[in-house]
């Protein structure tokens, strides 16, 4: 027990605190940190009873016998897993990292986002290792050590970048926009970026993976050393450009290169 518990946690932990690192200017306090992470690990629970939910309304706007097709089945399979999986997974980590941090003194710079998003999705990725491993054994922690965590890290990457940039926008855009109808506008555009981006890169993700063929064998590997590059540059970028929140200046046409 004690091993499958170490192989399952081992990896979420090193990777959280790999991107804690990263954060070269103000560090984070832990005791925020560690509610972030169990609020992510929590969320897991109300992910599991969306994703019946939804696949009970999913397999009812099918018509009868079209899933079990072959074109019927991939096209239920990418819409389960992009909309259905990715949506309640990303939505319930993404509350996970702003409700105890929106409002929070400690968010005082953009790449705090970063780290805010990727403590919630590990929180979520190792509650979701242990019950895999301790169901299926060590195997299982190898394989998703390599896949399954590092997919919830890049998610999580991505969600906490955009939540960085609304944060920019509330406190940059708003108090300049003399529209009051306008305002929030560029906030709320981001806000959504931060859980559309992650919820595609998830949902592909495990729609690949449950490809029964060869091809699908090989763009799951293309796809996660693709997207693993990718991250990691965009984390080093992020790092690198961090900017205050009270102090920095960039405009809105810093954001849309985003």
């Amino acid at each position: 027990m004690t091993i499958l518990l170490a192989a399952s946690l081992i990896p979420p932990l090193f990777l959280l605190w790999k991107v804690y690192q990263s954060d070269k200017i103000e560090k984070e306090p832990p005791k925020l940190l560690l509610i972030i992470f169990v609020l992510g690990m929590i969320s897991a629970i109300p992910a599991g009873i969306l994703e019946v939910i939804g696949g009970t309304v999913l397999t009812m706007l099918f018509p009868a016998g079209f899933a079990e097709t072959a074109a019927g089945s991939m096209l239920f399979n990418f819409i389960y897993f992009l909309i259905v999986v990715g949506g309640s997974e990303e939505l319930v980590k993404f509350l996970a990292m702003r409700i105890p941090t929106w409002r929070n003194r400690n968010f005082n710079y953009v790449f705090d986002g970063v780290v805010y998003g990727v403590t919630s999705a590990l929180g979520f990725a190792a509650l979701e290792n242990v019950m895999y491993v301790l169901d299926t054994g060590l195997t299982t922690a190898g394989i998703r050590a390599w896949t399954a965590i590092p997919l919830h890290c890049i998610a999580g990457i991505f969600m906490g970048h955009y939540y960085g940039i609304a944060k920019a926008a509330e406190r940059w855009s708003d108090s300049r926009d003399r529209n009051p109808s306008l305002r929030g506008k560029a906030k709320n555009k981001f806000l959504r970026r931060s859980i559309l981006v992650p919820m595609v890169i998830h949902g592909l993700y495990d729609f690949i993976a449950t490809g029964q063929n060869m091809l699908f064998l090989a763009l799951f590997f293309v796809y996660i050393i693709i997207v693993d590059i990718f991250a990691y540059n965009s984390l080093k970028q992020y790092s690198r450009n961090d900017i205050s929140l009270e102090t920095g200046t960039p405009g809105p046409q810093n954001w849309e290169e985003s």
